[in-house]
């Protein structure tokens, strides 16, 4: 997955952040608008969405002549991927984990445990920890238990 550049980033965010998942999507004038405060002419936002939608991070839609825009996947998603990416730099991938493992704060470690016990299929570990795996669960893929669309279930 490609890094975003600062404007691709503030263009993301903005996707992420106003287009909900069941959404048409938005148009060039609409993300340029919510970027109120950059003075970008519209002519570059629309420039950035097209390169995004080349890079496969946003999803458009041909709505009359102008296009209706959203993310491709969640912005989680999309952190996931680069943490997944960063482990293929190279090196010893057990190593930069248990590296990480050691760095995340009591309340992380928890969040990961659970994530990790749900997709093991242990779910049933009993008191907090259950639960906390299917919150975590309903967070992360919605209360269907079904990522987003357009979110891969690989690593």
């Amino acid at each position: 997955m490609t890094r975003l550049g600062d404007l691709e980033r503030a263009v993301m965010d903005v996707l992420w952040d106003v287009v909900p998942g069941t959404s048409d999507g938005v148009t060039v004038r609409e993300v340029a608008d919510a970027l109120d405060g950059r003075e970008l002419a519209y002519t570059t936002v629309m420039t950035v969405l097209d390169r995004l939608a080349g890079k496969g991070m946003v999803q458009r839609e041909r709505e009359g002549r102008a296009w209706r825009y959203r993310p491709a996947a969640s912005r989680e998603a999309h952190i996931a991927q680069l943490m997944l990416d960063a482990l293929d730099l190279g090196g010893s991938r057990d190593a930069a984990l248990v590296r990480f493992a050691r760095s995340v704060t009591g309340t992380e470690a928890e969040v990961l445990r659970a994530a990790l016990e749900t997709e093991a299929g242990s779910g049933s570990t009993g008191g907090d920890q259950g639960e906390a795996a299917t919150e975590l669960t309903d967070r992360v893929d919605g209360p269907t238990g079904r990522r987003p669309a357009g979110e891969a279930a690989e690593r």
